[in-house]
C-alpha cells in the first residue's frame, strides 16, 4: 500500500461527553495518554458546566484542545443521521465553535480543532454539500479532523480550511474505507486494536470487515488517531493504541 504516514502519530479522544448527572467515560483517566481532546459542545451531550470542567482538566493536562459539534440529537447520542438544510448545518456548527470558543477565551487558550461528531461526521464523508456547509461554520485557519479521501477532505480543500486525516483505534471500516458507525460501541481485544492501528500507521491501509485491505489516503496531512471514551474498555484500548504510536514515533524519529 502507501508506507508508514509521513508525520508523528497522535491521539485524539472524545471528551466530555457526560450530561448533568450522568457520567460517559474515564475521562480524567484518559488524559495522560492523548494529545488532542474533542470536547462535546452540547448538542450530542455535554452541558456548560461539563463543557467548563473539561476545558480546564484539558489545559492543565497540556492537551491541544478542539470542538466536536454534533446533530442535535441527545437522545441519540448524536449518531443517528438527521436531514438538515445546509443553513441549518452551518449554524449549528457555529453555535457549537463558538459555545466552546467563549469557554477557551475565558481561560486563555486557543481553539486547535474542529472534529465533527458521530452522524454528523459519517454524513460528511459522503455528501459534498453537507460537508460543505458543516466547514463553512468552521473558522478560518482552524483545522478540521476528517477521513481523507472523502468527501470531508474535498470540502474542506474547496472551502479553504485546514484538513488533518484522522485514523480509528476502536471503529472498524467498510469495503469503502468508510467508518462502520454505530450507536453503540463495540468491545475490541488489546491485541486486536494494536493489530488494527499498526497497518494503519505503518502501511496507510485498513483491514475492512469482509477481510479486504483498504488504501487509507492520509497523503501528506498530519494524523490524528481516533478512540472513544464511550467504547468498553476505552481506557485499555487507549492505552493500546498509545504503545504503538510511541513505539512507531520512535522507530521514525518523530519527535
Amino acid at each position: 500500500m502507501g508506507g508508514p504516514i509521513k508525520h508523528k502519530a497522535l491521539i485524539n479522544v472524545d471528551l466530555g461527553e457526560a450530561y448533568g448527572n450522568w457520567a460517559c467515560g474515564p475521562d480524567d483517566e484518559l488524559l495522560p495518554y492523548i494529545d488532542h481532546a474533542n470536547i462535546a459542545c452540547g448538542f450530542h451531550a455535554s452541558d456548560p458546566v461539563i463543557m467548563m470542567d473539561t476545558v480546564q482538566k484539558c489545559i492543565a493536562a497540556g492537551i491541544k484542545i478542539g470542538a466536536h459539534p454534533g446533530l442535535p440529537d441527545l437522545q441519540g447520542f448524536g449518531r443517528r443521521a438527521m436531514t438538515l438544510t445546509p443553513g441549518e448545518l452551518t449554524a449549528l456548527t457555529i453555535y457549537q465553535v463558538g459555545a466552546l470558543q467563549g469557554f477557551l477565551s475565558h481561560f486563555s487558550a486557543p481553539l486547535h480543532h474542529v472534529k465533527p461528531h458521530g452522524a454528523l461526521y459519517g454524513m460528511m464523508c459522503r455528501d459534498y454539500d453537507i460537508a460543505k456547509a458543516v466547514m463553512l461554520g468552521v473558522p478560518e485557519g482552524i483545522p478540521v479532523f476528517g477521513l481523507a479521501g472523502t468527501q470531508m477532505e474535498r470540502a474542506a480543500r474547496d472551502t479553504g480550511r485546514m484538513f488533518w486525516a484522522e485514523m480509528y483505534g476502536d471503529v472498524k471500516y467498510d469495503k469503502e474505507g468508510m467508518l462502520v458507525i454505530t450507536r453503540r460501541k463495540e468491545a475490541w481485544k488489546t491485541e486486536d486494536v494494536k493489530r488494527h492501528v499498526r497497518q494503519q500507521v505503518e502501511t496507510s491501509s485498513v483491514t475492512a470487515t469482509d477481510r479486504s485491505v483498504v488504501e487509507s489516503k492520509v497523503e501528506g496531512y498530519p494524523v490524528s488517531i481516533c478512540c472513544h471514551s464511550d467504547s468498553p474498555g476505552c481506557l485499555e484500548i487507549v492505552r493500546a493504541v498509545r504503545e504503538v504510536v510511541d513505539q512507531f514515533n520512535k522507530e521514525h524519529e518523530y519527535r
